[in-house]
């Protein structure tokens, strides 16, 4: 069975940095179109970062450059490394990818970031 299984969260001041990994088992080959999302208490689940199959990334606006979002095929991972850290980056981060099998979309259960000023 696939699962998506994110760690490296935990508690940072505001300017500092975290790297979030998120490991895929259970897949017969690497995830595709990998994302982090995140949600934030008083709002929806918004879009953080995607790594698309080909190489191309796309970031939310509010990253301005602070995240970057790699993966590691051999190992089937992805991680955001997140610097400049804001108070209001708190919240709970989630990734998901296209892994099969089945071939769908999968999610991790989220894992938390707090970010104290």
């Amino acid at each position: 069975q696939v699962q998506l299984v994110e760690s490296g969260g935990g508690s940072v001041e505001a300017g500092g940095s975290l790297t979030l990994s998120c490991a895929a088992s259970g897949t017969t080959e690497p995830c595709i179109n990998w994302g982090w999302y995140r949600r934030i208490p008083g709002k929806d689940h918004e879009f953080v970062a995607m790594l698309m199959n080909d190489g191309n990334t796309q970031y939310a606006t509010f990253v301005n450059g602070r995240f970057t979002i790699s993966r590691d095929n051999v190992k089937n991972t992805v991680s955001l490394h997140m610097t400049l850290l804001k108070p209001e980056d708190t919240g709970m981060y989630f990734c998901n990818a296209y892994c099969s099998p089945p071939l769908r979309q999968y999610w991790g259960r989220g894992i938390q970031v707090t970010v104290s000023s």
